[in-house]
């Protein structure tokens, strides 16, 4: 596999049907979003959601994810598509910003929870593994691209760039740390760790519908969503320290680290809260 990463120069086509193109980086994206729309469909049984709910919610985060990933980076890459401002519909030439796709989607899914009346915690707790899945997946679009790359390397997997992708100052390099993989790696892990997660609420009967669990059930998929902000915060934040892509830098720091940085602190603090609210509940109660 290493080997393989290590001489193989990826083409961003698949293949050409007379004027039309197929891209890798299409039939991977959706590739992922169809694998985190079945996880959310099994997950959704055992919490008592019915397929056509979760069918419905995966259209309103799929418009969502896609409007907030494609305007969040026209926003960082504006100077460009002024210049191009066809280029903002050619997503499949890459140009999603993780980011953005995350805001757009928990926006989608309040509303969402709002219309129908379902509890935004739980519904954010059976998106989250498949939303994680869909990130592993995902990025192989980008090396098809040849996009999201580090820092040259000399170790073994390293992977060849096309001189006409690398940046102006590394010329000279040919062979660069493959963050695309180091972060499919890591969303899988984190995929693996959510889903043991949503093992011991079931088997704890945490998402039992009783009235007396269903404020237990609320913070179960409260802690599942939050953890998920948390690891691909905390993954997204170390890589970039390698990553070459351009972004805006601020006091040293790469933009989405600034950003991975807020949703850290966001995050510990609601996992915080959410640890100690029964406490509060129980002093008030008393």
């Amino acid at each position: 596999m290493l080997n393989f990463l290590h001489t193989f120069s990826p083409q961003p086509i698949l293949f050409t049907a007379g004027p039309f193109h197929i891209y890798w980086y299409g039939l991977i994206v959706v590739t992922g979003i169809i694998a985190a729309i079945l996880v959310a469909v099994r997950l959704g049984r055992f919490y008592d959601f019915s397929s056509d709910l979760i069918f419905d919610l995966s259209f309103w985060l799929i418009l969502g994810g896609l409007s907030g990933a494609r305007l969040y980076d026209v926003i960082l890459e504006l100077p460009y598509y002024i210049d191009q401002p066809l280029a903002v519909f050619k997503v499949w030439q890459g140009g999603l910003a993780i980011h953005g796709a995350i805001l757009g989607g928990l926006i989608s899914l309040y509303l969402f929870s709002k219309k129908y009346k379902h509890n935004f915690w739980l519904l954010a707790s059976l998106v989250v593994p498949g939303l994680a899945l869909a990130l592993s997946i995902g990025r192989w679009g980008n090396y098809f691209n040849q996009e999201i790359f580090g820092l040259p390397t000399s170790l073994p997997w390293g992977i060849p760039i096309d001189i006409s992708h690398r940046p102006d100052a590394y010329m000279n390099f040919e062979y660069f740390h493959p963050t695309f993989l180091y972060e499919s790696i890591g969303s899988f892990i984190i995929f693996i760790v959510l889903l043991l997660m949503h093992r011991y609420f079931i088997r704890s009967k945490a998402t039992s519908y009783l009235p007396d669990s269903l404020r237990d059930s609320m913070r179960a998929g409260q802690l599942s969503a939050i953890s998920f902000l948390f690891l691909y915060s905390l993954l997204r934040f170390l890589l970039e320290f390698i990553r070459l892509d351009r972004t805006p830098v601020v006091f040293g720091l790469r933009w989405p680290q600034w950003i991975s940085l807020l949703i850290i602190l966001i995050s510990t603090g609601l996992i915080i809260y959410a640890r100690i609210r029964p406490t509060l509940d129980k002093s008030k109660v008393t």
